[in-house]
């Protein structure tokens, strides 16, 4: 079994910037997709940022140039760091790792309000 716990999340004014990590632990299979998705009220849940265990990088339009996600495999840790936020990236953010199985974190909220 694999848990995945985030933290980061909390309250920043528009134009702020926050780090989400997320840690996997468990029986983690060394070739692997950790990813961040996003979901606010009202929304489907949505992919934000993705990266392999070899670094390879995927962004959503909406966060290109503000968003970085990145790993480090020693520690099963992917983060993302996140700048010039808006408040439409207001919502709860989720970790996900998809390796033989797919798994979820529980979720940390970024609210982003003056």
């Amino acid at each position: 079994q694999v848990q995945l716990v985030e933290s980061g999340g909390g309250l920043v004014q528009p134009g702020g910037s926050l780090r989400l990590s997320c840690a996997a632990s468990g029986s983690i299979f060394s070739a692997n997709v950790m990813s961040w998705h996003r979901q606010s009220p009202g929304k489907e849940r949505e992919l934000v940022a993705a990266i392999t265990s070899g670094g390879r990088t995927n962004y959503a339009d909406s966060v290109k140039g503000r968003f970085t996600i990145s790993r480090d495999n020693a520690k099963n840790t992917v983060y993302l760091q996140m700048n010039s936020l808006k408040p439409e990236d207001t919502a709860v953010y989720y970790c996900r790792l998809v390796a033989v199985n797919a798994y979820w974190g529980q979720g940390t909220q970024v609210t982003v309000s003056s």
